[in-house]
């Protein structure tokens, strides 16, 4: 851990930047040359490396102690663009906190990896031919010299990437613990596939009610099949023939196109790995309750997952029964018509042949089409070129009537059943009951269509609004069969349940929104599924003798691509061309046989779903974490966390941009290897931080296009670039916007420590904050100010007397002033506040600089302690100047300073006196002082004495902090 016992270099003569410059200043060439110098000796000591109890890392000659922390970094991908300034924000933050941490004696775990599977490296390939492995690997060791540069603390052992097959092997293997497993509901949780396949060859019903044994191997088989956690569904995916490829729900543009290429996207039915994350939604929420997170990353995982209580309403159409969910059956007697997702299986089933001949059938109904089925053919492929988002906020109702009626089951009448894209086969049952008394966009919907509109909510006197979203007592809501009229919502909701389930029309049941995650991609650059088919289609796990399994090099990266308009097209994926691949001869145990791999891979969340666990044990061979390890780093702390402690990670820090989709993936995956025994902890993350956004302006010429921020000159409150006139706007940092600056310039401009203290000073780690570069001198000034209390800028030497040697003695104001500095940047520090913590820094500097400034010494007792203080924030300053300060040891493992308690308590306190509410004077009184000695001490001012005119008619004193004279 420590290697502070091995030789530190000798510190570099500075050459003076020029002639007017003190040769010894800390100017940023001198801060380079000390920099890269501190950066080799953690390099070539293992200064950051954190031992682990058990395997390759674990060291008999260094202690573990008990106390550790693990901090992790959400993962980066690797862009070939290399970083800007916003992109380290969280990286100094963590490593701050880590090297605090190290500093009062925790082991620390705290590593860097690459997420480096992507789209991004196949676009350059297809475009280039370039191989995407050899993009990634340029791009990595860019990205590590950048971050190196800024001296972060990581233990590059355990450094990762995703690409690694090393890596993905074990990927792999936990893809196939959850492929040989299903979810035992009675049990609550995971299971493996094979205790499954014991219970119905021991009796088990099937889902057709025939014995196990008159079953033939293959239908035994799809039954098992149809149980795991992960398993091939038909499934609605975004498909681009243009592309070639299905895209992700973010990846579609409001109209309906794909963002990159401006391809149209329709929504289409494929066979496609699926895994049963639903069968975790109650745990998923439940457990946020034991996570240290912020509110409102639980709320957007509440709201995602979107559990409610509700019923399931059975409305018999056309010879079908159509389900629907409804979170408020009370309002059952308002439902006036049934609206079907366009891609609802029903649809066809539902669509008459021709359109009733009543008079009742308006003729925006039918679209203008001669039959229902031309009508909904046309609908179909028009809603199949919208997203999802388009879908639901577009408020420009359309859709088309099936030409049957279907019978609510509560007063027997006959209700159109429409098509709609407002509806969604992914959330429900891809049906609804519309009550456009009591749901806005139903009532839109009604209005558009000339349906009716029955309220069974009373609004209230006064409400002239549309639909009625409140409470209230029933109304309009009584027949034969069911009486509801005056009974408050929740009470209509029991009752309305209960006759639904009496009557076998429905029944009570829990609903979410969150859908099976669809896990396949029709990509190269991506881990490859450790399956393979048989001759009968189904698909076969590979023993893990056999992982990983390896991409093939491939000659042409690029899906096989369509007519853009032609919706009917079949993917055929980049790893379809490798037939030497694709079909192989393999022995899995029943001698050699024929069989076809798999030519999707995995989405880029899978090696990301994990990764915490590989920090912990990256070289090892034999398992993707040694429990004991695991146990140690994030195992459950009860006595420490509390009785539910999840246990996970100590703080993970990230944008909030991934608040849902990889922390909701991660969790899944989690629980299940929790609940196969392969982890002792309940959750993968048990704090999370969200750091912000460094933003900055951006300008745009009169074409509005962007053009680059530092060629843009101000002048007289206007921006011109060149001779034109330039629009400012602020915003995101980053490429689209012209905007960059890098941590590589302002390295080399400042210094590595500069940079890392101004972007820590700037702000609250987790609020956005603005860029602002000719703002950094003042980071590198108070640097410099620290700097020249410890060395002589004309000579070199030391300002601090030797230790042991006599110098100037601190006053009793001196230690209090420092001593209150330490307590209060060891709160900081661990608590994240860096800007509030620097600034306490610079306030201690400033006293001790105006009043040793100008002497020819520095109390010691004040110049080590400023010093270890500075370490986190600025580590290679820190270093050098105790380096020089007499210390042959590393200071990373600490001292820290700790707070001297009798130096904490004031003898005295200053009040602020004011007169009518302004503030006239200030007084200093003893800090036990009795409100009447107080008030006495602020009447007696001369200040205030002068404005009396006789006794005032009130004194406030409000204690230790101010008096309110009231004339």
């Amino acid at each position: 851990m420590n290697e502070g016992t091995e030789t530190v270099p000798e510190a570099p003569v500075a050459a003076a930047s020029a002639p007017e410059t003190p040769q010894h200043r800390y100017t940023a060439a001198l801060a380079g040359q000390i920099e890269l110098r501190w950066q080799d000796f953690w390099a070539d000591h293992g200064t950051y490396h954190a031992p682990n109890p058990s395997g390759p890392l674990h060291d008999e000659s260094v202690p573990v102690p008990s106390d550790k922390l693990f901090v992790q970094d959400m993962f980066p991908y690797p862009s070939g663009s290399g970083l800007h300034v916003g992109h380290p924000l969280g990286y100094i933050g963590t490593d701050a906190f880590a090297r605090y941490n190290r500093m009062i004696g925790r082991n620390v775990l705290h590593a860097l990896g690459y997420d480096a599977f992507g789209l991004p490296a196949e676009q350059y390939a297809v475009q280039t031919g370039t191989h995407p492995r050899t993009t990634t690997e340029a791009n990595i060791a860019n990205m590590r010299r950048q971050l190196r540069r800024l001296g972060l603390g990581h233990d590059e052992r355990r450094s990762i990437v995703t690409t690694d097959p090393e890596y993905y092997r074990w990927t792999q293997w936990i893809f196939l613990q959850i492929f040989n497993s299903y979810y035992d509901a009675e049990q609550g949780k995971a299971r493996p596939i094979a205790e499954l396949e014991k219970a119905f060859a021991a009796g088990k019903s099937t889902p057709d009610g025939r014995k196990w044994t008159d079953l033939s191997g293959v239908e035994r088989r799809k039954v098992i099949d149809d149980h795991r956690l992960v398993y091939i569904s038909e499934a609605p995916v975004n498909w681009s023939p243009g592309l070639g490829t299905v895209v992700a729900n973010e990846e579609v543009t409001a109209d309906g196109r794909t963002d990159r290429g401006n391809f149209p996207v329709f929504r289409k039915n494929l066979r496609q790995w699926m895994m049963r994350i639903t069968a975790y939604a109650d745990r998923l929420v439940d457990d946020l309750d034991t996570l240290d997170w912020p509110e409102k990353v639980k709320s957007m995982q509440r709201n995602w997952i979107g559990r409610s209580q509700g019923a399931r309403v059975g409305f018999a159409a056309g010879g079908e029964r159509v389900e629907v969910f409804t979170t408020r059956p009370d309002t059952l007697f308002g439902a006036t018509y049934l609206v079907l997702a366009p891609e609802h299986p029903l649809v066809p089933k539902l669509t008459a042949d021709q359109w009733p001949s009543e008079s009742t059938v308006d003729e925006s109904w039918t679209g203008g089409a001669a039959t229902p089925a031309e009508a909904i053919r046309a609908y179909r492929t028009a809603a199949s070129r919208k997203s999802d988002l388009d879908r639901q906020e577009n408020k420009d109702k359309t859709g088309v009537f099936t030409g049957t009626y279907a019978v609510n089951p509560v007063n027997g009448k006959e209700i159109p059943v429409f098509v709609a894209d407002y509806v969604l086969m992914g959330y429900g049952t891809g049906a609804i009951m519309a009550v456009p008394g009591q749901d806005q966009r139903d009532w839109d919907f009604a209005k558009r269509f000339g349906l009716d509109i029955v309220r069974t909510v009373e609004p209230g006197a006064g409400f002239d609004g549309e639909a009625f979203t409140g409470d209230g007592p029933a109304i309009n809501s009584t027949s034969q069969e069911l009486s509801l009229d005056g009974v408050d919502v929740d009470e209509a909701k029991r009752t309305t349940i209960a006759w639904l389930e009496e009557s076998g029309h429905g029944q009570g049941t829990v609903q979410y929104k969150l859908r099976d995650w669809l896990f396949a991609r029709q990509r190269y650059w991506g881990e490859p599924f450790p399956i393979v088919y048989d001759e009968a289609g189904m698909p076969i796990a590979l023993p893990e003798d056999q992982l990983p399994v390896v991409l093939p090099d491939v000659d042409d990266y690029s899906p096989a691509t369509f007519d853009p308009e032609d919706a009917d097209s079949e993917p055929s994926p980049p790893l379809s061309k490798a037939a030497d691949w694709v079909e192989v001869t393999l022995d899995l145990g029943d001698g050699p046989k024929k069989y076809r791999r798999d030519t999707n891979v995995m989405p880029q969340w899978a090696g990301s779903c994990w990764y915490q666990l590989r920090y912990i044990d990256p070289t090892n061979s034999k398992s993707f974490v040694d429990p004991e390890n695991e146990k140690y780093w994030v195992g459950p702390r009860p006595g420490e966390h509390g009785v539910d402690d999840p246990g996970g990670t100590d703080l993970y820090v990230g944008g909030v941009e991934h608040a849902v989709l990889h922390l909701l993936y991660s969790r899944f995956w989690h629980k299940v290897l929790y609940d196969l025994g392969h982890v002792s902890s309940t959750e993968p993350y048990r704090k999370l931080y969200n750091q912000g956004y460094i933003q900055a302006h951006a300008y745009t010429d009169s074409r509005g296009v962007y053009v680059p921020a530092d060629e843009v000159v101000e002048d007289g409150g206007k921006f011109f670039h060149g001779d034109e006139e330039v629009t400012q706007e602020y915003g995101k940092m980053g490429k689209s916007l012209r905007n960059i600056v890098t941590p590589d310039e302002m390295s080399e401009t400042y210094g590595a420590d500069t940079f890392r203290f101004y972007e820590m000073s700037m702000g609250p780690l987790e609020i956005s904050r603005p860029w602002a570069t000719k703002d950094v001198i003042g980071a590198q000034r108070f640097l410099q100010r620290l700097w020249r209390l410890i060395v002589d800028e004309e000579t070199g030497e030391l300002r601090v007397p030797p230790a042991g040697e006599a110098g100037p003695e601190p006053t009793a104001e001196d230690r209090k002033q420092l001593h209150k500095a330490i307590a209060g940047v060891r709160d900081d520090y661990a608590s994240l506040r860096f800007n509030t913590a620097g600034a306490k820094l610079i306030e201690l500097n400033n006293y001790v600089t105006k009043k040793y400034g100008a002497a020819e010494r520095t109390p010691r007792e004040l110049a080590e302690p400023l010093v270890l203080m500075l370490a986190p924030l600025c580590p290679h300053l820190a270093e050098e100047l105790w380096h020089r300060l007499g210390h042959p040891d590393s200071l990373v493992h600490g001292p820290f300073p700790v707070a001297d308690e009798q130096y904490l308590t004031d003898d005295t306190v200053e009040y602020p006196i004011q007169v009518n509410g302004k503030v006239r004077s200030r007084i200093t009184v003893a800090a036990d002082a009795g409100q009447d000695a107080v008030r006495e001490a602020a009447l007696a001012d001369e200040k205030i004495a002068a404005l009396l005119d006789g006794e005032p008619r009130k004194v406030i004193v409000v204690p230790g902090r101010l008096v309110n004279v009231v004339l």
